[in-house]
């Protein structure tokens, strides 16, 4: 009788500890597998690191080479000109300057100061493998919120005109002698920034100009335009060069700015031609 009793205490024992053996077994698997997960997802998180280094190693490689192996550290030399560009203008600046790989031109005519901008030029220039800088100067007073607003449209349109594409900078020329202030450039960039182009201002960016201290205001009442805005600037002067003679690149400028031209020298006697200096950033920007 004691050994059935004995039995069957046993049996019931067993029966009762095998859950328990069984629950402890699998959470300790649980616990391996769980392990086992997170180291896995660790890698797959470090290939993932690893394959977008690579992506991105990969896109600017593929960037630098569309933009004919310019990066956006590297300093370019270019030009602006007032006249068409024809064969024998071209063949002028290639001897007795250099090679450009950005020439500035300006959207439509103005008697006696700038002729426009054609098909024909931009179909040339691109054969040899130029970009365009394209600039309004169609601008007398550069005050008033509106006044922006207006010149911005004007200069969408013609750019469209000419079928400029969509996010190249198209630079508002504010000359020293012209009154300019913050609301002005406020205008321009908030009429631009809701095109498909990018704003941007030429001028002579010296701290005894109006122009500097009013783009510092406008800066301050604009979040992102001190960041979007691009300039390019005509201080100091240098003197014509050419490209081989070019100096350092170090245009003064409002701090903090976007700056990424330098026209360091203006009225070339030979040529009819400024010359300038670029951040290859600027590539993205000019056609």
């Amino acid at each position: 009788m004691k050994n059935r009793s004995f039995l069957f205490f046993t049996t019931i024992f067993i029966i009762l500890l095998i859950p328990i053996i069984l629950f402890f077994s699998n959470d300790r698997d649980q616990h391996k597998s769980g392990n086992k997960s997170g180291q896995e997802k660790q890698h797959e998180k470090e290939d993932k690191k690893e394959d977008k280094k690579e992506d991105d190693k990969k896109e600017k490689k593929e960037k630098k080479e569309k933009d004919n192996g310019i990066g956006p550290d590297d300093i370019i030399w270019g030009i602006d000109s007032a006249s068409l560009t024809t064969k024998e203008l071209y063949a002028c600046v290639k001897e007795q300057f250099g090679t450009p790989k950005v020439w500035g031109r300006y959207l439509g005519d103005i008697e006696d100061v700038s002729f426009g901008l054609t098909s024909d030029e931009v179909e040339y220039l691109h054969s040899n493998k130029i970009k365009i800088l394209i600039i309004y100067n169609h601008i007398t007073e550069a005050k008033g919120y509106e006044n922006g607003k207006s010149h911005a449209e004007k200069a969408i349109s013609m750019a469209k005109e000419l079928k400029v594409p969509k996010g190249k900078a198209i630079f508002a020329d504010i000359e020293p002698s012209f009154p300019v202030d913050a609301k002005f450039i406020e205008g321009w960039f908030d009429e631009m920034s809701k095109s498909s182009y990018i704003p941007a201002i030429y001028g002579v960016f010296s701290q005894e100009q109006a122009l500097f201290s009013e783009y510092n205001k406008a800066a301050n009442n604009q979040k992102d335009l001190k960041k979007k805005m691009i300039l390019w600037t005509a201080h100091p002067q240098k003197g014509i060069t050419s490209e081989k003679k070019a100096p350092k690149y170090q245009p003064e400028g409002p701090k903090d700015s976007n700056l990424l031209g330098w026209q360091y020298g203006i009225d070339a006697k030979n040529c009819n031609i400024d010359t300038d200096l670029f951040k290859g950033k600027l590539i993205e920007y000019v056609w």
